[in-house]
């Protein structure tokens, strides 16, 4: 037998451990910067390159001093070194101390010059990013990129054009830069040929096209492109989602959002903001329950939507399942809920806000401060507003305008005034909107010569040329002190066509002082200019009615019934324990505490009659006998509030109850005797304005 022998091999394994200097790029980048440290010092011949990759780590990890004491100890450094001390700096916001080093440098390179451009358009200083971005002894494209970039960032397109044609070489990004540029100023023309032109193109550029041709309501022609493009993404399937909504085409919008293969967050979010205030809510909540994973934007957006659409019970209970979770609330969710608690005046939900405010921070915005001062305005808690108010040492226009219109819907005429001429003194420029507060201030407060001294001085001392609200205010001061003639040559003599705000003051101013031939030009003219609104027409019933001209009172009901509008039902309502309870003028069964309102009802009319109270059956508008006159009275939606407030507000605490209409002559008496008979407190805010009841008086003054 012969035996094969084979010599044996040597086989040799090297093993390459992670070297050191990966080791400490690798804990700085994951924020263990102390364990990179302790690498660094063990290695025993430490390089340039680790030396370099320890001071990028103190630079990423916040800590620029001791990338700066670890640089001035490197025993030898290169361009590199040099290079990554300039791009720290930048990285941690020090422009300055970035080009201390660069001016020091024994030698620059492209990047070291690149990188001092970026550091300034970084820090906004384009001016100085340009200067030096020319200075450079040579540039390569993506030196021109990033001052491409700058120059589009601060919106100064056109010059970033004439650049972009000097460039020798255009890559993607600066053609794709270029294309977002022009479609930001509507040059889609322009755009599109750089689009055309480009050798290759990426999904960016696709998308910055058809995105800008969805932005500037042109989508049929982004939808073409969306058609062609080889390969979208769920930023390019969202920007054209984004096109439909904006342009209000929610059909289109709706198959597309269907047809997505990946419904993404944003894309969701925009769909629930499309549907929503387009007057598909519930399709809106719909999208919004869908969901597997939300972030703060979409409940951000479900809350707007509640909120600008009058769900102001839902965006609360929605509002409350978002803490529950855990979310914490953005700057829009906040400013939605401010508005919706001050629609509905709960204040137990607005102090809960504003805790969670103060808790984060956000109520040192002046723009969030300016929200919560409204909305304690219109909770009827002035002392508060006016606290928030005074925190402030730099006002802006917006919280000066807040807190002047907050005192002007309390009939705090004189308040008013003081903070404007406050205003004026403070250096603070008033605006359109300042003047409609402090107009609005003197009408409600019969303050007539102030406020048409105001009027006459408005454009001739502060430069604001009156409009149409500044116009409809003066009217309406004029009106409401009886002053209709003068009232009505101002309308004549304005410069532009009244609009409805005007005549609508007019008429109410009318409707005041009983007027009934110049209302029934009024109300011809709001005919006109709102065949929708039935409000003038109302008005106008309720005169003929509290006249006994019934006849008249058929006919235009008659004529109401033919167009198929109606009068909204009065409803008043009032928060308790964090609940809002509403009413319904005349609902004798509604509220599932019935039969515990009627018998406060019952027992405040004995108390009102005994103190002297005469029902006043004018306000009653239909033709029924007295008795049935005294009844319906007694059922007016702001009454049942009353009495369900003085059963469940306790002592001591001012009831609070909101009106969606003006409140009737006969209810504002009432309730200045409910205040003294029951020595409560009573806020009551209606369609207009704000009456405080207290022992027997109104804060209006019975001027309303």
């Amino acid at each position: 037998m012969r035996f094969l022998f084979i010599p044996r091999r040597t086989f040799s394994v090297s093993f390459n451990p992670i070297s050191p200097n990966f080791q400490i790029s690798h804990l700085a980048r994951t924020g263990e910067i102390n364990g990179a440290r302790r690498i660094f010092e063990e290695i025993p011949y430490k390089t340039v390159v680790s030396w370099n990759a320890i001071v990028a780590g103190y630079f990423q990890n916040k800590q620029p001093r001791e990338a700066q004491l670890l640089f001035d100890k490197m025993p030898e450094r290169n361009t590199i070194s040099w290079n990554g001390l300039v791009s720290g700096y930048i990285k941690n916001g020090m422009v300055t101390e970035a080009r201390k080093v660069f001016d020091k440098m024994p030698e620059r390179n492209v990047v070291s010059w690149t990188s001092m451009v970026r550091g300034y358009i970084q820090a906004g200083m384009i001016k100085e990013a340009e200067s030096l971005f020319w200075e450079m002894p040579e540039k390569n494209v993506v030196s021109w990129t990033v001052m491409l970039g700058g120059l589009i960032e601060n919106q100064r397109v056109d010059e970033a054009r004439k650049l972009f044609d000097m460039m020798p070489v255009k890559d993607v990004v600066a053609r794709t830069n270029m294309i977002g540029g022009l479609c930001t100023e509507g040059k889609l023309e322009e755009a599109r040929a750089i689009f055309d032109e480009m050798p290759k193109r990426n999904t960016v550029a696709w998308t910055a096209m058809i995105s800008g041709y969805a932005m500037s309501n042109k989508v049929d022609l982004g939808r073409k492109l969306f058609e062609v493009m080889p390969d979208k993404n769920e930023i390019t399937w969202t920007a054209m989602l984004m096109g439909y909504t904006r342009a209000g085409r929610i059909k289109e919008a709706a198959e597309l959002f269907e047809a997505m293969p990946v419904k993404s967050i944003p894309a969701c979010n925009e769909m629930i903001m499309g549907f929503g205030l387009n007057g598909g809510v519930g399709r809106a909540r719909s999208v919004f329950d869908e969901m597997r994973e939300k972030d703060d934007g979409t409940w951000s957006a479900m809350i707007k939507v509640y909120e600008r659409k009058g769900f102001e019970i839902e965006a609360l209970d929605l509002f409350s399942l978002m803490q529950r979770e855990g979310v914490k609330p953005n700057f829009p969710s906040v400013i939605s809920i401010l508005s919706v608690c001050g629609s509905l005046a709960s204040m137990d939900h607005g102090r809960q806000v504003h805790a969670r405010l103060m808790r984060s921070n956000f109520n040192s915005d002046v723009y969030v401060s300016s929200a919560l001062i409204t909305m304690y305005i219109k909770c009827g808690n002035l002392v508060t507003a006016k606290r928030v108010f005074d925190r402030f040492i730099m006002k802006d226009s917006v919280m000066w305008n807040s807190i002047i219109t907050g005192y002007a819907q309390h009939g705090l005429g004189e308040e008013a005034l003081r903070v404007f001429h406050e205003l004026l003194s403070s250096g603070v420029v008033p605006d359109e909107i300042t003047f409609v507060g402090v107009l609005t201030a003197c009408s409600y407060s019969g303050k007539v010569k102030e406020g048409l001294e105001i009027f006459e001085l408005m454009q001739s001392r502060y430069g604001v040329t009156p409009g149409m609200a500044h116009y409809a205010c003066t009217v309406d001061l004029l009106g409401r002190a009886g002053r209709l003639d003068e009232a009505m040559s101002l309308i004549e003599k304005m410069p532009v066509e009244p609009d409805a705000i005007v005549w609508g003051a007019l008429l109410g101013a009318c409707r005041t002082h009983m007027k009934l031939d110049l209302a029934e030009h009024a109300a011809k003219k709001l005919q006109v200019l709102e065949p929708e609104n039935v409000g003038p027409q109302i008005l106008l019933s309720n005169m003929y009615a509290s006249q006994g001209k019934w006849g008249e009172v058929a006919e235009l009901r008659k004529s109401m019934r033919a167009r198929n509008v109606s009068k909204s039902p009065g409803c008043s309502w009032i928060e308790v324990d964090k609940q809002v309870h509403m009413f319904t003028g005349g609902d004798r069964t509604g509220h599932p505490e019935q039969a515990m309102i009627s018998k406060m009802l019952e027992k405040l009319q004995g108390l009102l009659i005994e103190a002297g109270y005469c029902p006043d059956g004018s306000f009653v508008l239909h033709d029924v006998d007295e008795e049935e006159k005294v009844y319906s009275l007694q059922y007016h939606s702001e009454k049942l509030a009353v009495a369900y407030g003085l059963v469940k507000v306790p002592e001591g605490m001012p009831i609070r109850v909101m009106k969606n209409l003006r409140v009737c002559g006969d209810c504002h008496s009432a309730i200045k005797l409910i205040s003294k008979v029951t020595r409560r407190e009573i806020i009551l805010r209606d369609a207009n304005r704000f009456h405080h009841f207290k022992d027997g008086f109104c804060s209006c003054k019975d001027y309303w």
